[in-house]
């Protein structure tokens, strides 16, 4: 099973992560979103779409017709995938980032890799499990190098995550 895994949109999901996550069987997207059409770019050919709430995803911040979709999103999900759980969460109230993925491991030992968003930075932390990914920005803010995402490849017997960063197209990201 392949999984799209994104973050931190800001209502502007870049056309190059797109075309990853439709080949993915599904997306995982960390919050951040941004609204609602975000999500039914992801949902294009039928696919599975998953994702969380994050701190911007606010009815202050969200356009009025798309509040429904937002009261629908969970502060964390867990799917189970071949060979174990993936666990998502946006990740902004996991403490200070020096201590991040010690907390995020702390509240989820279960999972065997856990997805957060918040921070804008592509981190694969796979030093023990439960692993901790941040996708990075897949939109145009705060990119940090380029949009981003990440592609768990989830087999019985091994996970695979491949990193897809792509240049910006504007000097100001």
């Amino acid at each position: 099973m392949r999984v799209g895994i994104l973050s931190d949109t800001h209502g502007f999901l870049d056309p190059r992560i797109i075309d990853i996550v439709h080949d993915c069987d599904l997306a995982v997207h960390a919050g951040d979103i941004g609204n609602a059409h975000v999500l039914q770019v992801l949902r294009v050919r039928g696919k599975r779409v998953m994702a969380v709430r994050g701190n911007n995803d606010t009815k202050q911040k969200w356009p009025r017709e798309d509040r429904s979709a937002l009261d629908a999103l969970p502060d964390d999900l867990s799917v189970d995938l071949p060979g174990g759980c993936l666990v998502a969460v946006h990740g902004h109230n996991a403490g200070r980032p020096a201590r991040r993925h010690t907390i995020l491991r702390n509240l989820y030992p279960d999972a065997r890799a856990i997805v957060y968003g918040h921070s804008h930075r592509l981190i694969c932390d796979r030093s023990k499990r439960p692993w901790v990914l941040n996708p990075g920005a897949a939109g145009k803010n705060r990119t940090f190098g380029g949009p981003s995402c990440l592609v768990l490849s989830a087999l019985h017997s091994n996970w695979r995550v491949e990193v897809f960063r792509f240049p910006a197209t504007d000097r100001r990201r």
